[in-house]
């Protein structure tokens, strides 16, 4: 069993960087495949980033690509997202995601079994 607490969420002007943290406890963090989704008011939860269980592989969603990073320091079980000039369309809940049944790539929400609360990013214009 994991759980995931996201944070570093926060209101920031188009243009703008945040960077959102996911910290693990539990079992086992370095052998989950891991990701983050995001979800806007009355639209469906989306897929943004996928990390694999080393790190060695990441995917992004096209909305984000180039702008958007993933990454993990398993020592830490910790994830994050380190977002790059952001748009108000990427103004959603951001929820971290991991997989215990897969080590390498999803980009489908029902991959994932494990889920946190959920962190706030607003861009403003």
């Amino acid at each position: 069993q994991v759980q995931l607490v996201e944070s570093g969420g926060g209101l920031v002007q188009a243009g703008g960087s945040l960077r959102l943290s996911c910290a693990a406890s539990g079992r086992t963090f370095s052998s989950y495949g891991m990701g983050w989704f995001r979800q806007a008011p009355g639209k469906e939860r989306e897929f943004v980033a996928a990390i694999s269980w080393s790190g060695g592989s990441t995917a992004y969603a096209d909305s984000v690509k180039g702008r958007f990073a993933i990454s993990r320091d398993n020592a830490k079980n910790t994830e994050y997202l380190q977002m790059n000039s952001l748009k108000p369309e990427d103004t959603a809940v951001y929820y971290c995601a991991a997989s215990s049944s897969s080590w390498g790539i999803r980009k489908q929400s029902n991959a994932y079994n494990y889920w946190g609360r959920g962190t706030q990013v607003t861009v403003s214009s």
